[in-house]
């Protein structure tokens, strides 16, 4: 079938993205899904750092791609031994394929599946398919899902059915947004009643995660970004305190504010090492600094003495350390009973159309979530 797709040929092009137009809306063909895959129709997309930094050059993905990783759809046509989902079902799909059965995925941690992770890295499905295509050539599909499209193909592996008086438009931002800023919070810091935490970063996925520490009954929510109009959000989600990551006396604020000790977790989603600095600097002696921000170009050192010596605990989190099919359930339920308001990530819909322009918007920092309707 043909479906209209954006495509990313060429990285790194300058801004604003207006002008140099990197992404192109063109009319492609899709494969009919082959076993274990699943066509679904594309109900809305979010607009992620993550598909800025391919965009950018950040992080390098194979070209051409068809771009797009955070979506909800309706199931159109099922492939063969497909029976976790039907036609007409509703699904939230997950960035990661997991395949149930690699030793990261026995060990309940999907988050790591290995299949998932080769597969996105060289652009295919899980199958090693790419069913896009294009005068003759294979589009490389991004995070195994490839959004921003009319219609996809997919993993089964990468659906989640969802209940249908979710709101589809919402639901999207279950599928990388709350994914990975709740579960950094649940999954990786595992954070309890009365806790103290501190969240660095504030764009959908950090604000995500302060709904999440205000679900787990956290006692303290630290939000500390480089825009107060962040900070002002943060607060009317939950946040307790907010401060200016350009503060030069931050740590000491919140030291000040933590009763001398600094918070029990720390998460840093900003992918920078000045980011991850102050992450490091305001956790407590015993206490735990998760690292959620994407860079490929920059590192970051810890001095052996205050780590021992502190018995400090650092920890990588990728996609909230979640199981989909477990966790987006649980995220949507907590949504729908009124106790996660993810719909306030949501700053503006719109078409295909503007996608350049949305991603200039995204990198001004100008929205928290642009979500694109097909």
């Amino acid at each position: 079938m043909k479906t209209k797709a954006v495509l990313l040929r060429k990285s790194g092009m300058e801004r604003p993205y207006a002008k140099s137009k990197p992404l192109t809306i063109e009319t492609v063909e899709l494969s009919p899904p082959g076993p274990d895959e699943v066509l679904v129709k594309i109900a809305a997309a979010g607009l992620c750092h993550s598909d800025l930094s391919a965009i950018n050059g950040d992080r390098p993905r194979p070209l051409p791609l068809a771009l797009g990783h955070e979506a909800s759809g309706i199931v159109s046509e099922v492939g063969p031994h497909v029976s976790e989902v039907q036609k007409g079902d509703h699904v939230v799909m997950s960035f990661l394929p997991v395949c149930g059965h690699c030793p990261a995925c026995a060990e309940g941690r999907g988050a790591l599946c290995g299949p998932g992770y080769a597969a996105n890295a060289k652009g295919t499905l899980l199958s090693g398919s790419r069913p896009i295509h294009l005068d003759g050539q294979d589009i490389n599909i991004h995070s195994g899902i490839s959004a921003f499209s009319e219609y996809v193909v997919v993993s089964k592996h990468s659906v989640v059915k969802v209940p249908k008086e979710l709101d589809l438009t919402h639901g999207a931002l279950f599928g990388c947004a709350v994914m990975t800023g709740v579960g950094a919070v649940v999954n990786t810091c595992r954070v309890r009643p009365g806790e103290t935490v501190g969240i660095i970063g504030l764009g959908g996925v950090g604000l995500s995660a302060v709904l999440g520490a205000v679900a787990c009954g956290a006692s303290k929510i630290i939000a500390i970004d480089l825009l107060q109009s962040k900070l002002d959000i943060a607060s009317k989600m939950g946040a307790t305190h907010t401060f200016l990551a350009s503060d030069g006396d931050i740590v000491d604020q919140i030291k000040a504010v933590t009763n001398g000790a600094g918070v029990q977790y720390a998460i840093e989603f900003a992918g920078s090492p000045k980011a991850f600095n102050v992450a490091f600097n305001i956790t407590r002696r015993g206490g735990t600094t998760a690292v959620a921000g994407l860079t490929s170009h920059s590192n970051f050192e810890i001095a052996p003495l205050v780590l021992v010596g502190e018995e400090r605990t650092v920890k990588g989190c990728y996609m909230g350390s979640c199981v989909p099919s477990r966790d987006i359930l649980y995220y949507i339920d907590l949504y729908l009973a009124g106790k996660l308001p993810v719909d306030k990530l949501m700053s503006s819909t719109g078409p295909m159309d503007n996608i350049n322009e949305a991603f200039d918007r995204l990198d001004r920092a100008e929205v928290l979530r642009h979500i694109i309707i097909p």
